[in-house]
């Protein structure tokens, strides 16, 4: 409960500092709000990639196992993976000079991809919920079907 009351006190005050300071500033350019969207999904992206790694290293024996580490990763991945459709690829960026891994078939086929993402998030929801339970041979068998909706993604929407 302190943790959270603290984490709210932080963002409040983080928001409060950003906003005087964007208050400020003149409002981004075009350009500008399209290198900050792809820097941002960039950014989650790297964070999914790291919370995916530890639980990947441990379902292919090459880091050891740890119940708390899975729970904690999954529950991470379950929190970000909405952000993805939501958020992350709410600009389209294709118009802008920017260096990205997205595919312009993204918003070009805007429902396929938010079907995959749905399925992203409902594997992870579940995979999280099978991470809870601590059980190594349940949270390896869960990973490789949580995978496959990255991968399914993948294939379709991002530069190989």
């Amino acid at each position: 409960m302190i943790k959270r009351i603290m984490l709210g006190a932080v963002l409040l005050t983080s928001a409060g500092v950003l906003f005087t300071a964007n208050a400020q500033q003149p409002p981004p350019t075009p350009e500008e709000q399209a290198a900050t969207a792809t820097a941002t999904r960039q950014g989650l992206f790297k964070i999914l990639g790291y919370n995916m790694g530890a639980i990947g290293g441990m379902a292919r024996g090459t880091v050891p196992f740890d119940a708390a580490i899975a729970e904690r990763n999954a529950n991470r991945i379950a929190l970000l993976a909405p952000m993805i459709p939501e958020l992350l690829f709410a600009n389209d960026t294709r118009a802008f000079d920017v260096t990205t891994e997205a595919l312009p078939i993204i918003w070009d086929n805007k429902a396929e991809f938010e079907e995959k993402a749905a399925n992203l998030i409902a594997a992870a929801e579940t995979f999280a919920a099978v991470a809870r339970g601590g059980d190594q041979a349940a949270i390896t068998a869960a990973i490789r079907p949580f995978g496959a909706t990255c991968g399914n993604c993948h294939e379709t929407f991002r530069v190989d």
